[in-house]
């Protein structure tokens, strides 16, 4: 089996944040200290993917392109795919299925924030799956604003609704979706929605019809974010701010992965420590530096 390659789905014009984003891409609006691209960049990172693809429209991918480049900074090597019109999430599958080229994937949303001890185990754990799909279900107080998945007596996931009126459960699925090679050509399967988009529950229903699907629910110790609205961007901000200063730690910060998965040198680091020295992001790089030294 090809090895999983990573998505990250970063399209649409952001109108729900406008006028922030009239003239840039909502995922490279600040979240806290750092791109909000970072955050999912970091959890296909964290997955230990290096193959990645950006896709975006066409207006914002040299905005893309001038802030991380090929990946090579980050031991990544990164596309980027241009997306024309935003038709659904499910349409980065057919958008991505030459960069794919029959590999199983890993998508995130790019406005999407996971945190939580243990992230990279469960993300490695997902990554390793060979067969089938696995998603991550998560306790919401307003599921009826996403994609619900309902589960039988004994916890298995037995449905998937896209912003039901009913919802069948709490628990929302995540922008992150671990898929096998069959994805594209299963998406070429989805006819539009109602809504005109091709769902991604859509594509996550093929796979739970055939019982190759499962869900794993994230637990209370997991922290998953939503930055798709201008109060929720703020949070997210004010989430990260304030994990980073009570623990001294960074969240989401590519430079200390990539060091820690041996794919950048110390010289590398000590770069990105220099470029960044005259604030707090290159301050902490400089400290991860100075305690291998």
């Amino acid at each position: 089996m090809k090895k999983r390659k990573g998505i990250i789905l970063a399209g649409g014009y952001g109108s729900r944040l406008f006028p922030t984003t009239i003239g840039v891409s909502k995922q490279l609006l600040p979240v806290y200290d750092k791109p909000m691209i970072y955050y999912p960049l970091s959890v296909l990172m964290l997955s230990d993917i290096q193959e990645i693809a950006v896709i975006t429209n066409l207006d914002y991918m040299s905005q893309f392109q001038r802030l991380l480049g090929d990946g090579t900074q980050w031991g990544l090597n990164l596309s980027y795919i241009c997306q024309h019109s935003p038709d659904g999430l499910a349409q980065a599958y057919l958008l991505a299925e030459g960069f794919l080229d029959g590999a199983p994937s890993a998508m995130v949303l790019g406005d999407n924030i996971f945190y939580g001890d243990g992230l990279r185990d469960l993300l490695t754990d997902a990554r390793d799956q060979t067969h089938g799909g696995r998603v991550f279900g998560y306790r919401v107080s307003d599921p009826e604003r996403y994609g619900v998945v309902g589960f039988d007596s004994n916890e298995v996931a037995n449905s998937i609704e896209e912003k039901p009126v009913c919802p069948k459960s709490n628990y929302a699925v995540t922008g992150l979706y671990f898929l096998d090679e069959t994805a594209s050509k299963k998406a070429k399967s989805i006819t539009p929605s109602t809504r005109g988009e091709l769902e991604i529950t859509s594509l996550l229903e093929i796979y739970l019809n055939e019982g190759s699907l499962s869900v794993q629910k994230m637990g209370r110790g997991y922290a998953w974010l939503d930055t798709g609205t201008h109060a929720s961007l703020l949070d997210a901000g004010n989430f990260v701010r304030t994990l980073q200063h009570r623990q001294g730690l960074q969240v989401g910060c590519p430079e200390e992965i990539a060091f820690e998965n041996n794919w950048i040198s110390l010289e590398q680091l000590s770069d990105a420590a220099i470029q960044f020295e005259k604030n707090e992001y290159g301050e902490y790089l400089n400290k991860l530096l100075t305690s291998f030294l």
